[in-house]
């Protein structure tokens, strides 16, 4: 289905009936990532997804964005089709990091936050934001006399080599920087909901060290590390992902 909101074409699906369960996928995803887990709870919940500004069927942002504009997007959209209560939001990643400022700052009010992996915890960005605007710069001044497909090339090969997920999404590299600059650690000190917090035992992009953080920030929350899975937790074991959602939820 499609909705316009704040001016863009927006890809969403709704499966299932009951209390609303709002799913946020990461960075470089779509709602297709989440479509799994989606149809399990929506055995028993209305489940809801979308494409976030960019990704998927929506449309891309006009401007540079960054979890703020993301945040005040879902609470648009929820508007839009009519859903004010929010039982749970259950959000991967970078979809995460948005979930805890949405909620943070009541843009979103629901009930109990699960987060997947989830993004946020900023420092070790500074770093790599600081290596790819250093390569990026210095590579177009030692290629431009190059081709541009011989261009295009080098320049996937060193954004993979700083390790980047900009380019996942090259047309937002710029609001990717602005995103992973934005730390949320104030923000979950805001938050009093019931939350479970889920991490790979093996995730390189949001190691467990985020879920400690943010368990130690959160007043009312559980963290749970899934042994042999990595970033797309949900994924990699989805029935255990599953039965710890169900049993928090219920």
């Amino acid at each position: 289905m499609h909705v316009v909101v704040d001016g863009l074409l927006t890809n969403y699906q709704v499966t299932g009936r009951g209390k609303t369960v709002l799913m946020l996928h990461g960075w470089g995803d779509s709602l297709q990532g989440l479509s799994q887990l989606q149809l399990k709870l929506s055995a028993e919940h209305q489940a809801l997804s979308l494409d976030l500004p960019g990704f998927g069927g929506t449309e891309s942002p006009k401007e540079v964005w960054g979890l703020d504009d993301y945040a005040n997007f879902v609470k648009d959209f929820t508007k839009k089709i009519n859903i004010t209560n929010l039982f749970a939001v259950v959000a991967h990643s970078n979809g995460g990091a948005i979930a805890i400022r949405a909620v943070a700052e009541d843009y979103l009010q629901a009930d109990r936050l699960v987060l997947l992996s989830s993004a946020g915890i900023r420092g070790q960005y500074k770093g790599r934001l600081k290596a790819i605007r250093y390569v990026t710069k210095t590579g177009k001044l030692l290629t431009r006399p190059l081709p541009k497909s011989t261009r295009d090339k080098l320049k996937k090969i060193v954004y993979k080599t700083v390790g980047s997920e900009a380019l996942v999404a090259e047309n937002l590299q710029e609001t990717f920087k602005k995103v992973v600059s934005d730390d949320i650690r104030s923000d979950a000190k805001k938050i009093t909901q019931p939350t479970l917090l889920i991490y790979g035992e093996n995730d390189k992009a949001t190691p467990i060290e985020y879920g400690r953080i943010l368990h130690e920030l959160m007043s009312d929350s559980t963290l749970e590390i899934i042994g042999g899975a990595g970033h797309f937790i949900h994924l990699d074991k989805p029935q255990e992902v599953f039965k710890l959602i169900t049993d928090f939820l219920q």
